[in-house]
């Protein structure tokens, strides 16, 4: 049986979770977030504690167990404290800044690279090397993380690129001279 779907979910006072047969809804100060639970799940709620429980003990709703479990507790660390990425840029000449909404790379290409967020995702940058990602949902903060990272990823002789802040990064040793 999965150990992480057996922990029990603690909801916050100012968060308002509300659950149909498959669908759940979380609120809070931040938005709201909706999750469809799958048909092997079955969920109990008392007084702020939330427990998934299987309905069949299958190796494929044993696996779901978990990741429900983890999904309901980050919607609902999404909307009361909110996630943050943030990325960090190495190299001579490499910079970012903001146009409206939308953040503008310059990395080394011929041309500036342009991203555009989703909707309920923010970016902003320090110090034009410093990016910060913020959103209430996980995925899709990891996800445009992900997308900006993999524009120019880091490289393992000088480092440069973007990287992680607590990311490291292994360094290679360059060719041997005469």
């Amino acid at each position: 049986m999965s150990r992480i779907g057996r922990k029990e979910i603690i909801i916050p006072d100012n968060i308002e979770v509300i659950i149909n047969t498959s669908q759940i809804v979380v609120k809070g100060k931040r938005g709201q977030l909706s999750y469809s639970i799958s048909e092997l799940i079955e969920i109990e709620t008392n007084n702020k504690i939330i427990k998934l429980k299987q309905k069949k003990t299958t190796q494929k709703a044993q696996a779901i167990h978990g990741l429900s479990r983890s999904i309901i507790n980050n919607m609902i660390q999404g909307v009361s404290k909110g996630f943050e990425k943030k990325l960090v840029i190495q190299g001579v000449g490499y910079r970012s800044q903001m146009e409206g909404k939308s953040l503008v790379l310059n990395i080394g290409y011929s041309h500036p690279v342009k991203i555009e967020p989703p909707e309920d995702i923010s970016i902003r940058v320090e110090n034009n090397t410093n990016i910060f990602i913020t959103g209430i949902d996980k995925e899709k903060v990891g996800q445009i993380a992900a997308t900006i990272r993999s524009v120019r990823p880091p490289e393992p002789y000088k480092g440069k690129g973007i990287r992680y802040e607590n990311e490291t990064i292994k360094r290679k040793v360059g060719k041997a001279g005469k």
